[in-house]
């Protein structure tokens, strides 16, 4: 967060941050920017066995994804993210698909939260009855989806000093302190005697394989996990990063499954099964919850403190992977149209064409057969982009230990080369698992014609994944801006391939200062960023 450095220019006028992040404040900053409260309801049907889909998911996802981002982030901590990484390992054409699938899933990924931010505004009415029958109206739910996300981008136009601000405390007002609300009120309820809505026992904690469908809803908990490696490009800003950001990391895990198990929990308690609406039961859960506590006048409360949360999360997404492509952008790979950035830094033409686009995306609400319908499929189809991106980056981590087998990594994961092929390849494994469960109807939710549901999947994943490529074949020289300050991959530092082996061992930082002290005048001269055609010696740069 912008408040949380300080900076000196250095010779070549950029600026020098200071480490001053803390463990704790990396953490608390890893659970705002995974943890979101409205997925619970869809595991909230599970019971118990909610606590397995969480633990398993953790240790096939959650775990593997923060330390490898640990790994890759502190071996190359330049900007760029996992456009970084994955160029490192494969080179530029698949770096780019996996930075245009993070922005493109969460263009798509709007939508749905801003759903749970229009069921919160109608909950803070008066009558139950009525505020049901509004959250359920498509032309309410379209109005806010657009009215929020619009507002969002505005506040995201003026730079990190607003947008940073908005996150930070809109994601403690309206993420953890609802969390501990719930869980709170839930286990209260449950500890002061009242007969809880699920079976209780051992034996509830396994979950009925013999229901396959039952897995396929339960595989949208990996999305529930996404986002631990974002704040990797905070890596620099942390004291003494080698042991803190990993540790971190681990403490914000920890911390993430807790809640989610907790507070899943609150609701099976006091919500019966049947009774369970992905868009809903969040809302209704508090209500019932504090009419038990005598404190019903807190709903509304409540209501709004989540639709700040909503706000906040929304932000923080807008102005994150928007930069990120305006980065890769200026690098040489979209036309100069998508770089023109406003007075605050922000790539305007970017923004508004997500904004365009998320604004289309709304319209599927009135398409499809129910609210509940387009909630599911837009879900779905976020988690398989983001999964895409997520193969590639465990993909590049596992590369990366045999291209660049002796590059400086000040964490590395542990066990060695054992130790990154099982926790790399769990995750991998992991990731394609739930990705090929996203395909399949889940039985829990009415979504029309099953052939039409997976029809939707397949060929919006399809379209969206050829787009990069097809820009990728088309990228132009006088594309890239010649003051473009993103750093070259290491193995064109070095007139290297991606796909050689590099037996460099000079650690990733001390490449870029030598890059520094030999491109005088502008920052990043005629060496800067990645080339459209070529290396730093002319040679090919395609994977």
């Amino acid at each position: 967060m912008s408040d949380s450095t300080t900076s000196t220019p250095n010779k070549k006028g950029r600026a020098a941050q200071t480490a001053t992040i803390t463990v704790g404040a990396l953490a608390v900053m890893n659970i705002v920017a995974v943890v979101s409260l409205r997925g619970l309801p869809a595991e909230a049907e599970y019971g118990l066995s909610s606590i397995f889909y969480y633990v398993f998911a953790a240790i096939v996802f959650l775990i593997p994804v923060s330390i490898v981002a640990a790994e890759l982030a502190t071996g190359w901590p330049e900007t760029g993210g996992v456009f970084r990484w994955v160029g490192e390992a494969f080179g530029p054409r698949w770096a780019f698909l996996a930075m245009f699938m993070l922005f493109i899933e969460v263009t798509f990924w709007f939508p749905t939260v801003l759903t749970f931010g229009a069921v919160s505004l109608a909950y803070t009415g008066t009558d139950q009855s009525l505020d049901a029958q509004l959250s359920g109206n498509k032309a309410f739910v379209l109005a806010v989806v657009l009215i929020v996300y619009w507002l969002a981008t505005f506040i995201a136009f003026r730079g990190a000093a607003a947008f940073s601000k908005v996150a930070q405390w809109g994601g403690i007002i309206g993420t953890l302190i609802p969390a501990a609300i719930l869980i709170v009120l839930g286990f209260a309820y449950f500890f002061a005697g009242n007969t809880p809505q699920i079976e209780l026992g051992w034996g509830e904690l396994i979950p009925d394989f013999s229901n396959f469908a039952n897995v396929v809803l339960a595989a949208s908990i990996f999305l529930f996990y996404a986002g631990m490696e974002m704040n990797a490009i905070h890596v620099k800003d942390v004291k003494n990063s080698n042991r803190n950001y990993p540790l971190a990391v681990l403490i914000a895990a920890a911390g993430t499954v807790v809640i989610f198990v907790l507070g899943t929990l609150a609701i099976a308690f006091v919500v019966p099964q049947a009774d369970i609406n992905l868009t809903q039961s969040l809302l209704t859960s508090y209500n019932d919850m504090f009419e038990w506590a005598g404190l019903g006048w807190a709903g509304p409360i409540v209501a709004g403190m989540l639709l700040i949360g909503v706000l906040a999360g929304v932000v923080t997404w807008v102005a994150g992977p928007s930069s990120g492509l305006l980065a890769v952008a200026k690098a040489g790979y979209l036309p100069r149209f998508w770089q023109y950035t406003n007075k605050h830094g922000m790539g305007t033409h970017i923004l508004l064409f997500q904004a365009m686009l998320v604004t289309a995306l709304g319209i599927v609400y009135v398409v499809l057969p129910s609210v509940q319908a387009a909630y599911q499929i837009l879900s779905q189809l976020t988690v398989i982009l983001y999964l895409i991106m997520y193969l590639l980056m465990f993909a590049a981590a596992m590369y990366l230990r045999y291209s660049q087998p002796h590059r400086p990594r000040p964490y590395r994961v542990p066990g060695g080369a054992a130790g990154m092929w099982i926790f790399g390849g769990v995750g991998f494994l992991g990731s394609l698992m739930a990705f090929a469960f996203s395909f399949i109807p889940p039985d829990q939710i009415a979504v029309g014609s099953p052939l039409t549901y997976v029809g939707i999947l397949v060929g919006g994943a399809a379209v969206l994944v050829t787009v990069p490529f097809v820009i990728y074949a088309l990228r132009k020289p006088h594309w890239r801006d010649p003051d473009t300050v993103f750093v070259p991959f290491t193995w064109q530092l070095e007139n290297k391939h991606p796909g050689i082996v590099n037996e460099s061992s000079v650690a990733t930082p001390d490449l870029t200062r030598q890059w520094e002290e030999q491109t005088p005048g502008t920052p990043g001269g005629d060496s800067a960023g990645p080339q459209p055609d070529a290396g730093p010696a002319g040679g090919s740069t395609k994977a």
